[in-house]
């Protein structure tokens, strides 16, 4: 079916993302998943491509195009492209940590912050995850407590996407022992004291984007450096989580698509007894049940994200969007990297890092079984 969804300037857009792919990723992608990490300059020529923090006013440098289709677009040609390591860094940046600040910031903030955010100056991260506390936002234990004109954080976080290049960390602290009212959202900025960086993490794949674990000892903040209220984080978080959620479900289902066409162009060109692999029922079979699943998602993706944009978006629907496509992501590349046989375990092939890649989608953002959770509640079961 026809895909209708974006307009000219959706389009164009693309193209531009395409381009700024092809000339400034990869030809040194495998070397930053080598490495471990992107350079901290990916963020800046994305943002000098016009890439970054879209929806932005102008006067701080922005476009001022509050429209997630545009984010979107991006996500998908990253993932169409097999760049999901240093892809999930710069979607982080626009999809996930962006809304806090334009939604959140004083006046002030907005002048201290967003220039350098949509210049890639200022690279962001958003530290929820604890060593004992992951989907279980009411667990959270790292602390700030007012003195004076500061806020004086303790605690740790782990499993920050960003972690290493981040300069600017919206930081999940508790502020009183409510579960959920004494939650407050606070951003720490690179250098100040107290403020370490653990590790990269070493993960199964992913390479090229930094994953840390951060400490803070002490560390004296500015109280105005609180993003909204002190005891509003938890509201804020969840009102964000739909808007997290649709950028891991629409790079999933991307990465599903990218998954299928690199295996239709592996069985046409692979020959086995004579003919190409691709002649083979089975084959045909396996790819015909992936192509329908793949073109199925999509027009739900894209009505979830027409949903976003119009403020109508539920959790319950984004929660059915991740889970879904995640699991789908997941599956494909399995299937896929079947039918290249030997050569899908080799890393020089993209199906092969893709495998690895695709993993870790059913455990951030919430993981599947949380999904599965909130959907349940939805349906009032008793």
């Amino acid at each position: 079916m026809q895909r209708k969804h974006y307009s000219g300037d959706h389009l164009a857009f693309g193209d531009l993302a395409r381009t700024f792919i092809s000339r400034e990723i990869l030809p040194r992608y495998l070397e930053w998943e080598s490495a471990g990490i992107s350079p901290r300059e990916l963020f800046t020529s994305a943002g000098s491509a016009g890439l970054l923090a879209l929806e932005v006013p102008e006067e701080y440098g922005g476009a001022g195009m509050s429209d997630f289709r545009f984010n979107q677009l991006l996500g998908e040609e990253l993932m169409l492209h097999g760049i999901a390591g240093a892809g999930i860094g710069l979607t982080l940046h626009n999809d996930v940590c962006l809304p806090y600040f334009t939604k959140y910031c004083t006046d002030e903030q907005r002048h201290r912050w967003l220039p350098g955010i949509t210049s890639g100056e200022l690279i962001t991260a958003v530290a929820m995850s604890e060593p004992g506390a992951g989907s279980d936002l009411a667990g959270i234990r790292t602390s700030a407590v007012a003195t004076g004109s500061d806020l004086v954080v303790n605690g740790a976080k782990t499993f920050i996407t960003n972690g290493v290049n981040a300069d600017l960390v919206i930081t999940v602290v508790r502020t009183s022992p409510d579960p959920h009212k004494g939650l407050t959202l606070v951003v720490l900025e690179r250098g100040m004291p107290g403020f370490e960086r653990g590790r990269n993490l070493d993960k199964i794949g992913m390479h090229s984007q930094d994953t840390a674990e951060l400490s803070f000892t002490d560390v004296r903040v500015p109280q105005e450096n609180v993003l909204g209220q002190i005891g509003a984080g938890f509201a804020c978080l969840v009102a964000n989580l739909p808007q997290e959620r649709m950028s891991i479900a629409v790079a999933a289902v991307a990465g599903a698509r990218a998954a299928l066409n690199w295996t239709t162009q592996y069985v046409r060109d692979r020959k086995a007894f004579g003919r190409s692999i691709g002649s083979l029922q089975n084959t045909r079979f396996v790819l015909a049940e992936i192509a329908t699943e793949v073109d199925i998602a999509q027009h739900y993706i894209d009505a979830c994200v027409n949903a976003l944009i119009d403020g109508e978006l539920s959790a319950e629907d984004a929660a059915k969007a991740k889970w879904w496509s995640t699991e789908l992501h997941g599956r494909t590349v399995d299937r896929c990297l079947q039918l290249h046989g030997g050569y899908g375990y080799m890393l020089e092939y993209p199906i092969a890092r893709a495998y690895a890649d695709a993993r870790v989608t059913r455990i951030y953002g919430g993981a599947n079984e949380i999904m599965k959770e909130i959907i349940g509640r939805s349906l009032d079961l008793g």
